[in-house]
């Protein structure tokens, strides 16, 4: 009697146990509309702010008390903008703070320390104002979706098969899962100024499986979420310091730091080789030159971008020679397969990770040093930047 109650009792807790591990999987967003002042979508939940180039929406999952993996999912389409435009998937740490959601709606401003040069608004963390942790930055491609038909037909490589009818990013962001479990607050930001925008669909994907919980730090968040913040080009004259403090000496210490260049002309900081240089207490812990020289491979994503031909000289095979010989040719050069700052559109921008070790108790300091090309008339050179933390205690 005592053998078969003692199995029925490790029957239910396997059961139970096996129950408690599922995987939990939830929606945010689906075909919903991003623009600027153009169509709202069905979803009435959706906060929509900056004429609909941010949207956001509270949610609520379980707690997970044990911890758990995160993985994250966005898809995008063009509703009909044809260009490529920065975006980024953010969480908000403190609703209840000063944040980019209360700036938008007029009730709050950014705390004067939060600024750089008296004109860069909301960049730096403060006491009452800690910027949003990006969980995903992307760059939307040329055209995806709504011009991948036979519009696009003459434009098309022969070594693609087809124009992709939409992009799909994920990465996983189990180090923050303390930010996307309970109830929080996550958005979207897609820079784009027209009527017809896009359409994305957002997803978190929770395994239940036991994961160590890190606590986080915003420092900074240099993206112009927010009309009124100015185009971040502070890093061609004076480098961006932060200080931040641990009450409690901290174990494990890792820096994320998401960088990308933008410019769009020739000559700019989009299309030129520029180090970046990020220091922690005075000692340099990241010395890269971001870039990204494989944009060709995302070719199927871009159906509107623009093209040229080039002239070149191509090795082929003479069937009835029966052999090799040369010829002049000319091919397609898309201006989606140059090579970039960190980035290619159509990609998933994925932060560097910088294993700091451990750090005491007290204050600590932040620069980024970048020698970044000035900005001037239609020369809209930026640099997008974003650093975190995360620890355990």
């Amino acid at each position: 009697m005592t053998t078969r109650i003692l199995t029925l009792l490790l029957t239910v807790f396997s059961l139970t146990t096996s129950i408690s591990q599922e995987e939990l999987s939830c929606s945010v967003f689906k075909n919903q509309p991003i623009n600027f002042g153009g169509e709202k979508g069905m979803d009435s939940e959706v906060i929509r702010l900056q004429e609909g180039r941010i949207i956001y929406k509270k949610v609520t999952v379980p707690k997970f008390s044990r911890g758990t993996d995160v993985k994250i999912k966005l898809s995008l389409r063009s509703n009909g903008d044809r260009w490529d435009k920065s975006g980024s998937c953010f969480i908000v740490t403190n609703p209840d703070d000063i944040s980019i959601i209360n700036v938008s709606e007029g009730k709050k401003e950014f705390p004067t320390e939060s600024t750089i040069n008296k004109k860069f608004k909301g960049v730096k963390s403060t006491e009452t104002y800690k910027p949003v942790v990006e969980l995903l930055r992307f760059m939307t491609p040329f055209g995806v979706g709504f011009y991948s038909n036979n519009k696009g037909k003459h434009r098309k490589p022969v070594y693609i098969p087809k124009w992709e009818k939409e992009v799909v990013w994920e990465g996983d962001i189990s180090h923050l899962n303390s930010l996307v479990t309970n109830t929080f607050y996550i958005g979207v930001w897609i820079d784009s100024w027209t009527k017809e925008g896009y359409e994305v669909d957002l997803s978190l994907v929770y395994s239940n499986r036991p994961r160590a919980t890190f606590k986080v730090k915003s420092l900074v968040n240099a993206i112009p979420y927010v009309n009124g913040q100015s185009l971040p080009d502070f890093f061609a004259n004076i480098s961006l310091e932060q200080a931040f403090n641990f009450p409690k000496n901290a174990k494990n210490v890792k820096l994320y730091y998401t960088t990308t260049g933008h410019g769009g002309h020739e000559g700019g900081d989009e299309f030129i080789k520029i180090r970046n240089s990020v220091f922690v207490d005075n000692k340099q812990v990241l010395d890269t030159i971001p870039w990204r020289d494989d944009c060709a491979s995302f070719r199927r994503f871009n159906p509107t971008s623009g093209v040229w031909l080039k002239k070149d000289s191509a090795s082929y095979i003479d069937f009835e020679a029966k052999a090799y010989k040369v010829k002049e040719i000319e091919e397609r050069i898309a201006s989606s397969d140059l090579s970039r700052s960190n980035w290619c559109p159509g990609s998933h921008v994925k932060p560097f990770v910088v294993d700091l070790g451990d750090l005491k108790t007290g204050k600590h300091t932040l620069k980024i040093s970048i020698p970044a090309t000035e900005a001037n008339e239609d020369k809209l050179n930026h640099w997008l930047v974003t650093a975190y933390i995360t620890y355990e205690e």
